[in-house]
């Protein structure tokens, strides 16, 4: 495994000389002043009539950070002849303005299980035409369809899920720590397990954060509740003087290297960065005993994508049983994907970090609707 993590690393850093950023190339997108599919902006193609296989012009890719393989996109280019460029972002909150503005020149995207609905609500994204995505035969039943932010899966396919919690490093707390969001919540807890003078980080994400800091007061996650996330508000201000940074690309790095002693953030990026660490026994990641987050990420389409095409052949490139396989191989999150099980290496299969065996625990979230401002308010005010 160390050998692959490597190969990846490499493989990541070749790939950041390929990428382009796609959000300049909105001339591409033939627009009306680009209104967040409010109804004036054009499609310059139907995805209605896009076939299995189809290709209308090069891809571009709006996806969270190092989430794609870029060997699967190098088998892209090369199988159907296109060029792909990619551009990243760090939280939800982040990418759906850019794709609601309109004219971003985006093809295919990978919003979160509730942010998929409250851009279906937005008129974000546009209908997934099925028949050209055959290989959505190939995701779990649980996954295929009913999933509440789209329940006839009509606007997206699941990519990839996991769960979010702590990282914790064991040098630093001892072996004994307990599971709870009260090393970074609770000062006295902390000091306890010689955290007082350590820097944690916590997710620079509105829903991912406050969820957190809510599972920690005993409420949901989903809360609409404006004394409960005031509560949750009030809690994460009062860590400033031990939270290092709001931080969602390098918490992994930071903990290995020693930076903070606790870190909020996703499954997989944990366990790549122990798997690649000299001493992997030195870490551990845990969801709290207070509950956590299980998130499902979505491939999904802009309504203004200027290849639609394109993007419905690389979902169905995507779902193909091998390639789901080398996806959660590359960045070690669990797979929507039932055909592509067999594929999968039996240690990630094995290992509870990817595939937890108790999801008791996990809360997913949900489009709170007209209160989601309430989240980010609370995190703008939270952070000073």
């Amino acid at each position: 495994m160390k050998l692959k993590k490597y190969t990846r690393l490499i493989a990541a850093s070749m790939a950041i000389a390929l990428v382009a950023a796609a959000c300049g190339s909105s001339s591409d997108t033939a627009t009306d002043g680009g209104d967040g599919g409010g109804g004036d902006a054009i499609q310059t193609a139907s995805a209605s009539s896009c076939e299995a296989g189809q290709i209308d012009g090069d891809l571009a890719i709006f996806n969270w950070t190092e989430y794609m393989d870029p060997e699967l996109i190098v088998a892209f280019e090369e199988e159907f002849g296109v060029s792909v460029t990619e551009d990243n972002y760090d939280s939800n909150e982040a990418m759906q303005p850019i794709i609601n503005a309109g004219g971003s020149g985006f093809d295919f995207i990978v919003p979160s299980d509730y942010m998929v609905g409250i851009m279906i609500d937005a008129g974000n994204l546009q209908p997934l035409n099925r028949d050209a995505i055959p290989n959505l035969q190939n995701l779990a039943p649980e996954f295929a369809s009913g999933l509440p932010y789209d329940p006839d899966a009509e606007f997206s396919a699941p990519y990839q899920w996991g769960t979010t919690g702590l990282g914790v490093d064991l040098t630093v707390t001892g072996p004994d720590v307990p599971q709870t969001w009260g090393l970074i919540f609770d000062p006295e807890l902390a000091a306890e397990f010689n955290l007082e003078g350590q820097f944690s980080t916590l997710l620079n994400d509105p829903r991912e954060t406050l969820g957190a800091a809510l599972k920690f007061l005993g409420y949901s996650l989903n809360t609409t509740s404006e004394a409960e996330l005031q509560e949750a508000e009030e809690l994460i201000a009062s860590t400033l003087d031990r939270v290092a940074a709001f931080e969602s690309d390098q918490y992994d790095e930071l903990l290995v290297t020693g930076e903070a002693a606790v870190t909020h953030g996703y499954s997989g990026n944990f366990l790549f960065q122990f798997l690649d660490a000299e001493n992997p026994e030195d870490f551990t990641y845990f969801v709290p005993e207070e509950g956590g987050t299980r998130w499902i990420d979505n491939m999904a389409i802009p309504f203004d994508a200027p290849n639609p095409c394109t993007a419905h052949t690389f979902i169905n490139f995507l779902l193909d049983a091998e390639r789901g396989a080398q996806l959660t191989n590359w960045n070690l999150y669990a797979s929507p994907n039932e055909a592509a099980t067999p594929f999968i290496d039996q240690e990630v299969l094995d290992d509870p970090i990817v595939y937890p065996t108790d999801t008791s625990l996990l809360e997913e979230i949900e489009d709170t609707g007209d209160f989601e401002i309430n989240f980010s308010d609370a995190f703008t005010s939270a952070r000073g």
